[in-house]
């Protein structure tokens, strides 16, 4: 198995890499993310974009489908030492980015959770609070689920 990104919560002196330019993303080559029975939206993740930076943060294209058709994609960074994610852009359908103005770490549970994050993360992102494995290893979990 991969080595893992452990990066302490409690580390004063953790800092984010910075995140990259939001990547391209394919809205039919995703990788389903099951989401509760309630949410009529499909969310997926494109798994071209899904990396592990040294610093302990997965970071991916999440793209959600309505049921009228319609696209959305977020590009977002989980943080699984703290339980948090962080939203750096949106894209609409035609894949043109709008940056997050000042993007803030927050908890998976917050009041305004992100649910398709919170199901990324139950389904094999994270291991407790380290990230599960490489990219590859990631991949792998989601896709036999």
């Amino acid at each position: 198995m991969g080595a893992r990104a452990q990066v302490p919560a409690d580390n004063p002196d953790w800092q984010e890499t910075t995140a990259p330019a939001p990547p391209k993303f394919a809205p039919d080559q995703l990788v389903a993310v099951d989401m509760p029975p309630y949410v009529s939206m499909k969310f997926g993740i494109d798994p071209a974009t899904l990396t592990v930076t040294p610093d302990g943060i997965v970071r991916y294209v999440m793209v959600a489908v309505s049921p009228s058709g319609s696209v959305n994609a977020f590009f977002e960074g989980i943080r699984c030492a703290t339980g948090e994610v962080k939203s750096y852009a949106r894209a609409n359908a035609s894949g043109v980015w709008t940056f997050v103005k000042d993007p803030e770490w927050r908890g998976l549970n917050d009041k305004q959770p992100s649910k398709h994050a919170l199901a990324l993360v139950r389904q094999g992102i994270c291991e407790g609070n380290v990230v599960a494995g490489s990219a590859a290893e990631i991949l792998r979990k989601l896709k036999s689920k």
